[in-house]
């Protein structure tokens, strides 16, 4: 049931992420330097609900299912913190949204933590 879950949240993710990114390069008329913020958090959206796929397809085979599932809350929690103040921010132009972004960084990273222990601790 998780491998199922978490494949279909990380398919969902990627269908948003490539609907947000055409909205931003046919809907939004950005100046360079926010479409280039935007463009990061489209790229690091894409990037994680990719690792949610994994995290899906790994779950079945690993021994430690449960911090597969951590990790793929934290590639949410960083998709909604990291990408999404990066879009908000080139958006509306409100610099101080830029402070919520290293706050997804550390949740993708905590993921890709997850993920890497639950790698070595189904060594054999």
């Amino acid at each position: 049931m998780v491998t199922r879950t978490w494949v279909a949240a990380g398919a969902v993710s990627a269908f948003l992420s490539v609907a947000i990114g055409a909205f931003g390069a046919h809907g939004l008329q950005l100046e360079d330097y926010y479409a280039d913020i935007y463009d990061t958090g489209v790229q690091y959206h894409m990037l994680h609900a990719v690792g949610m796929l994994l995290v899906g397809l790994l779950g079945g085979s690993l021994r430690r299912p449960k911090l597969l599932s951590w990790a793929g809350w934290a590639f949410v929690l960083g998709t909604a913190l990291f990408s999404g103040s990066l879009y908000a921010l080139s958006v509306t132009e409100i610099s101080w949204l830029g402070a919520i972004t290293p706050l997804g960084g550390v949740a993708f990273l905590t993921g890709w933590a997850c993920v890497l222990s639950a790698a070595l601790a189904s060594r054999k």
